[in-house]
């Protein structure tokens, strides 16, 4: 168990380190948020409190290529010990919903493919809005078309820097985080091993994210990191709210 956790933990410092010489060789590809540090804001933020008809328009792009893969509608429909989002794509058409209990804890997540019903909410953004927050929580999820099965997850979350951010919506202040699920299992039987990392530009101002840039790699048996598949690398970019 020690060597597969230090193998592992090598292989994240390579793949930290050569993923921006690779995407520096990728002409097109989409480049890194850059956010303007601005410190800690006293008073601290209040996140917006959920109400029926809030509403972001997302444009979500491919990292590598920079193509438009869709332009997603998320919208609250009910609020009550849940929180219901119900999310189209224009090219897409209908999503699964998103759940939250409570606000700002996901119960059902379907930013991932495929979506997860977790047994425990986990946190969408850091239960206190400073830099230096930290944690790390652990719980398991289903797959809603596959109830039957049950998944590890565990999250690390960590809040780097209060940045100004600019997207075709507007300039917002925002939380930057960094999320890290390492070790998780998947509901494919033929992946062995699984990693994600995204990095989110949260404003309290609209209760949701500016951006958010997530990707994953994983291993099939007798396949080694330096080979990962990967899965999809997107960035969602808000480009309207109410």
């Amino acid at each position: 168990m020690a060597t597969h956790f230090i193998q592992v933990k090598h292989w994240r410092r390579f793949f930290l380190v050569a993923l921006p010489i690779f995407l520096l060789g990728c002409i097109s590809s989409q480049p890194f948020p850059q956010g303007v540090n601005v410190g800690q804001p006293i008073p601290t933020p209040i996140v917006r409190a959920p109400k029926v008809g809030q509403e972001w328009v997302y444009q979500v792009r491919n990292v590598f290529n920079q193509e438009i893969i869709d332009t997603v509608t998320e919208r609250v429909v009910s609020v009550g010990s849940e929180i219901r989002i119900a999310r189209s794509g224009v090219k897409s058409g209908p999503l699964p919903d998103e759940i939250q209990a409570p606000w700002g804890f996901v119960l059902q997540d379907p930013h991932w493919s495929p979506p997860q019903k977790f047994q425990q909410a986990i946190p969408l953004w850091p239960e206190q809005l400073q830099v230096g927050w930290h944690q790390f929580y652990k719980t398991h999820y289903q797959v809603p078309a596959y109830p039957d099965g049950s998944y590890y997850w565990g999250l690390n979350m960590s809040a780097l820097a209060w940045e100004q951010i600019q997207s075709p919506a507007g300039k917002f202040l925002t939380l930057r985080l960094y999320n890290e699920i390492p070790y998780f299992e998947s509901n494919d039987l033929f992946r062995v091993q699984n990693i994600r990392e995204e990095d989110v530009w949260f404003s309290p101002e609209i209760g949701r994210w500016v951006i958010r840039r997530g990707s994953g790699r994983y291993i099939t048996p007798g396949v080694f990191w330096s080979n990962a598949y990967w899965e999809d690398y997107w960035q969602w970019e808000l480009v309207s709210w109410k």
